[in-house]
């Protein structure tokens, strides 16, 4: 009952501790986003007061107006687009997005992430497993006439009507780039970009202890917590050992007393033996049967035949010489 006590206290100071960085926490106030100011001016419209863009990847969409589809190859790593007519689809027109054959830089090979479709152009994303993507401009002939490179991994991408904007991942956070399209795309440049990191779990903890004192008094608790444990089965486990050798002790003693009790050879008397050896030998009598003392000999008469002639198992090799 004293050690069920003495977990528990330990157990719920080892929690009041593990608490101390989350009570230090405390918010922090932002100013107003501008960017989210600006939209909730130019969109009363909206419900809750702001337009909500969700960024995902397109690998296909259809353009209606030219009955044009355009996909992505991911085995020829390619961007097709695909014409339809009254009777079929008679165009298909591969734009390579980058060289993959043969190459063995697998994170920095580009491949294409998302298509759009945007003043008559085709417009597709590709972007490598590292830090490089680019946004390029294609035309219905199926050549590139505009291309807008990014130092940073990007998998999706919206137009919206003056703006475009690509969104990217990296290590730590996002990646951020908006594109002026305003002026069409030979005007394309980029307006403003932004690498958004991702605060790391040290520097919330520098934030609420920047001394150290509630971290340390953690790791000393921890670290006591678990000697505590190993202790505890420690004991548990000596116990078993304990009880173990005592069920064998017990076992030996008691073969030990059975043994006693059996009389010992110099205990018997003569009269045993004695009883002893008459039965053996009247048993051995009893097995053999009564037999006649006379011994007759008969001399069996053999007719010659050559299977017992001596004179075949001679050596004619002493007769060839005389």
């Amino acid at each position: 009952m004293n050690i069920l006590k003495k977990l528990l206290t330990t157990g719920l100071f080892v929690f009041a501790l593990c608490s101390t960085p989350v009570w230090a926490m405390h918010d922090e106030e932002y100013p107003d986003d501008p960017v989210l100011t600006t939209y909730e001016n130019n969109n009363p419209q909206s419900d809750i007061a702001c337009d909500i863009t969700d960024f995902i990847s397109v690998p296909a969409c259809y353009v209606g107006g030219y009955n044009l589809y355009v996909v992505i190859d991911s085995i020829d790593n390619t961007v097709d687009m695909i014409f339809r007519n009254e009777a079929g689809f008679d165009t298909t027109i591969k734009i390579p997005v980058d060289v993959a054959k043969g190459r063995h830089d697998l994170v920095n090979i580009l491949r294409p992430k998302s298509v759009g479709f945007f003043d008559n152009h085709v417009v597709f994303l590709a972007s490598s497993k590292k830090d490089s993507s680019y946004l390029a401009f294609v035309d219905l002939d199926g050549n590139i006439v505009k291309r807008v490179d990014f130092s940073c991994c990007s998998y999706a991408f919206h137009v919206f009507p003056d703006e475009l904007i690509v969104m990217g991942r990296n290590p730590l956070g996002y990646d951020i780039n908006i594109l002026d399209i305003s002026q069409g795309i030979d005007g394309v440049k980029s307006l403003a970009k932004h690498h958004y990191h991702r605060p790391k779990q040290a520097d919330e903890i520098l934030k609420s202890d920047p001394v150290g004192i509630g971290l340390t008094v953690v790791a000393v608790s921890v670290v006591f917590l678990a000697l505590l444990c190993i202790s505890l089965i420690l004991k548990g486990y000596g116990k078993l050992i304990m009880r173990t050798q005592d069920r064998k002790a017990n076992k030996s003693t008691k073969a030990a007393a059975a043994s006693a009790a059996t009389p010992l050879a110099s205990e018997t008397s003569g009269e045993i033996y004695a009883a002893i050896a008459t039965a053996i030998y009247l048993y051995d009598e009893e097995l053999h049967d009564e037999e006649d003392t006379i011994i007759t000999i008969q001399k069996v008469e053999r007719a010659w035949t050559p299977w017992n002639a001596k004179y075949y198992n001679m050596n004619h090799y002493f007769n060839n010489r005389k």
